[in-house]
């Protein structure tokens, strides 16, 4: 038997890579007023169903220039950005 947990969300300013879409991707964003260089985007994947539990979302597993690992969410139906914990 699996348990889901719910994750803790923080809400974040996100600066994107626009590309064929808009926010793509992320490139930094700001935690406690400091700014977080995304180096590497390590995993990505998409939350395609929404739910009244769930908006429709694109989550980012990202490496900082601080060589820390964060899990980011773009809720695609309010258009705000997310850290998870």
């Amino acid at each position: 038997m699996t348990t889901r947990h719910k994750l803790e969300l923080t809400p974040i300013h996100v600066e994107c890579h626009s590309g064929y879409k808009a926010d793509e991707y992320p490139k930094s964003f700001l935690l406690e007023n400091e700014r977080h260089e995304i180096v590497e985007i390590t995993d990505r994947w998409h939350q395609g169903e929404h739910s009244h539990e769930y908006h429709i979302s694109d989550y980012f597993k990202v490496t900082t220039d601080r060589s820390k690992t964060y899990l980011l969410k773009h809720d695609l139906e309010d258009d705000a950005w997310y850290l998870c914990r």
